[in-house]
C-alpha cells in the first residue's frame, strides 16, 4: 500500500487515533484496487471478508429479494462502507457495485477485529461511527414515513444547495433512477416531484438545478434538523 493511501486512512476520524503499531497491524494485508463503473463488489448473504473504503469514485449499495431490487445509499470518497457487517462478522445485508470508475481500500475484515480488541480509542471512534450510521438510518426512516414525496425531492435538493456552499447551480450526483429508488419512490413519481417544485423556486435541466428562489423552497419542503442533518 501506498503512504499517500495510509495517509489517507489515517485522515477519516475512525482510523485517525489508533496505536500507529496497531495501525500497521490493521493495514498489514490491505491494498487499494481500481474498478471500472459497474462492477459488482460485494452481494448480501456473502461473508464480510473486507471493510471497504471509497478513495475515488462512487459506490452504489442495494438490496434486492424476489426480483424486486432498491438502492440504499450511495458511499462517495472518503467513507467506509459495510463496517456493522466487519465488527459483527455478520453476512453483508446489502450487495455493492461501483457507479463511476473507483479506486477502493479493502482491510480485511479479522485485522479490523483484532484491532477493535486492543486499541479503546479505536473501538470508542467504531462505536461513535456506528451510532452516527443509526442515527441517519432512522432520520432516513422518518424522511420516507413522514413526507409526501414532493417534500422529499425538496429537502434533498436542500441538502445539496447546503453542500454546495449555497451556489446558484447544483448537480445531480448520480443518476435518477438512483434518486427515486433512495427517496422511496418511482422514477416516474420522482419527475412528477421536480415538475411541481419548478413552481417553487427551482430551475431543472437535466441533472443541473438551479436554485432561484430557497425560501420558497423550504416553504413547500418543511426542512426539519432532525430529519434533514445527517452530520450528528
Amino acid at each position: 500500500m501506498r503512504e499517500s493511501d495510509k495517509d489517507i486512512i489515517r485522515s477519516l476520524k475512525i482510523f485517525s487515533d489508533v496505536d500507529e503499531r496497531l495501525f500497521e497491524t490493521l493495514v498489514t494485508a490491505a491494498y487499494a484496487q481500481r474498478f471500472p463503473a459497474q462492477v459488482d463488489l460485494i452481494h448480501e448473504g456473502e461473508s464480510a471478508d473486507f471493510l471497504y473504503i471509497v478513495l475515488e469514485g462512487c459506490v452504489e449499495l442495494f438490496a434486492s429479494s424476489h426480483g424486486r431490487e432498491t438502492s440504499m445509499a450511495i458511499v462517495s470518497p472518503v467513507s467506509t462502507f459495510v463496517l456493522a457487517a466487519t465488527v459483527k462478522d455478520a453476512p453483508y445485508l446489502m450487495s455493492a457495485r461501483t457507479v463511476d470508475p473507483s479506486k477502493l481500500l479493502l482491510i480485511p475484515s479479522q485485522n479490523v477485529r483484532d484491532v477493535f480488541d486492543q486499541d479503546p480509542a479505536f473501538a470508542r471512534a467504531i462505536v461513535t461511527e456506528l451510532a452516527t450510521c443509526y442515527r441517519s438510518v432512522v432520520k432516513s426512516m422518518k424522511n420516507l414515513k413522514l413526507r409526501t414525496a414532493i417534500e422529499r425531492v425538496g429537502n434533498y435538493i436542500l441538502r445539496l444547495h447546503d453542500k454546495s456552499g449555497k451556489a446558484d447551480i447544483v448537480e445531480l450526483p448520480f443518476g435518477k433512477r438512483n434518486l427515486a429508488s433512495i427517496l422511496g419512490m418511482t422514477p416516474e413519481n420522482l419527475s412528477r416531484a421536480f415538475g411541481a417544485l419548478q413552481s417553487h423556486g427551482i430551475l431543472m435541466d437535466g441533472a443541473r438545478i438551479e436554485i432561484i428562489d430557497r425560501a420558497a423552497l423550504e416553504t413547500v419542503s418543511k426542512p426539519n434538523p432532525l430529519i434533514d442533518d445527517f452530520r450528528s
